[in-house]
Formats: C-alpha cells, sequence, structure tokens
C-alpha cells in the first residue's frame, strides 16, 4: 500500500509504520556494526570500507528488486515520492553532509543507532545536527538562489542518461560488484600499512 499515493502519511497507520520500519531500520544498522563511529570513519583512512557496501548493497538490491515488482505489476513505480533534482544544491549540502560526516563521525541515522546504544558522542552530534538545522531554516532564504541552478524536477539517474530503469538498476548492481572488488583489494593493502604511531606490520619493535 502507497501510503504517499493515498495521501495518508499524517494518519495512525503511517506513523505506526514509519515506528515499526524506523525499529528495524535501527536494529540492522545496529547489526552491521553502524553504532561504532570509529567504524563509520575508518572509511575514511581506507581501512574498513563497510560503509560502501552496506549502502551501496542496500541501493543495489532495492533497485533491482523495486523495478522486478514493477515489471511484475505489484508496484507503480509512478505514484512513488522522489525528490526533485537540484544538482548545484544538491552537491553543496553533500558535500557540507560529507565534511560533518568526517569531523563527527556519524550521520543522522546512524547517531540515532548510536544514542540508542548508549553512545553519548551520539547524543552531541544529534544536538549540532539539530542547531544545524534551525540555523540553516534561518538563513535559508539567502540560498534561494541556488536552487535553481541545475534544477531538473523529478528526473532519476536511468532519466539523466536515457535507459529504462531496470537497465539502470542493473547497471547499478554492476557498480556496485565492482565497487566491492576494489574496497577489498583497498582493504587487503591497507591491512600491511600501519598506522600512525605503530610499528611497520612484521618490523621488530623492540
Amino acid at each position: 500500500m502507497n501510503l504517499f499515493a493515498l495521501d495518508q502519511l499524517g494518519t495512525p497507520a503511517a506513523l505506526a509504520a514509519a515506528l515499526v520500519l524506523g525499529l528495524l531500520f535501527g536494529f540492522w544498522l545496529e547489526r552491521a556494526g553502524f553504532g561504532s563511529s570509529r567504524k563509520l570513519t575508518a572509511i575514511f583512512y581506507f581501512r574498513d570500507w563497510a560503509v560502501l557496501k552496506v549502502m551501496f548493497s542496500a541501493m543495489a538490491v532495492a533497485g533491482v528488486g523495486l523495478q522486478a515488482l514493477a515489471l511484475f505489476g505489484l508496484v507503480d513505480t509512478s505514484q512513488l515520492y522522489v525528490p526533485d533534482t537540484q544538482i548545484a544544491a544538491q552537491a553543496i549540502g553533500g558535500t557540507v553532509f560529507g565534511i560533518g560526516f568526517v569531523v563527527g563521525g556519524w550521520c543522522p541515522g546512524t547517531a540515532m543507532a548510536g544514542l540508542g546504544s548508549g553512545k553519548l558522542d551520539a547524543l552531541v552530534f544529534l544536538a549540532g545536527a539539530m542547531a544545524g538545522s534551525l540555523a540553516f531554516a534561518w538563513i535559508a532564504p539567502i540560498f534561494e538562489g541556488v536552487q535553481g541552478i541545475g534544477a531538473l524536477g523529478t528526473c532519476s539517474i536511468s532519466d539523466a542518461i536515457g535507459v529504462e530503469p531496470m537497465t539502470g538498476a542493473i547497471g547499478l548492481l554492476v557498480v556496485a560488484l565492482l565497487a566491492f572488488v576494489m574496497a577489498h583489494k583497498v582493504e587487503a593493502h591497507m591491512r600491511n600499512v600501519p598506522e600512525i604511531g605503530e610499528a611497520p606490520k612484521g618490523s621488530d619493535a623492540r
């Protein structure tokens, strides 16, 4: 049932569904190890690519699965909510988000999972994220002109490159598999690279 298409996102059933889905999402984030800021930021040091592997897996499975359901008439993708594409605004926002991820060690979703498992630094991060959101809401009118730069409306990657949605989903899956191979090779290499202040691998530290 598509609650968005039925205009029922504010109903008790929708809120209950959001609660259940949120709990499941948080549970699996924790199971993937994303309740630890150390594990999350390890990707920026090229030592643990779990973030790329888990998130890319989720996108590839969701993309192929959604298009398969649409192929069999079980889902009407035209009724799904897709945010408008605004290249400049989203590029700037993504950059700010990435910097916050590196500095803070969390993203909003993983911070909630970390808070649920008792991580105090996650609480500090969430407080900062909330303060930042309020500050942006105050200064948002300044950036209104940016939103029109590269505005493509409702546009998926498949639309942008001119291929069928299923072809785009399979292409995403192929890219994910290649990324996994690359990540595995980098991880294997970095196991032999000492961290700062650590003796070289295989050396006599006496």
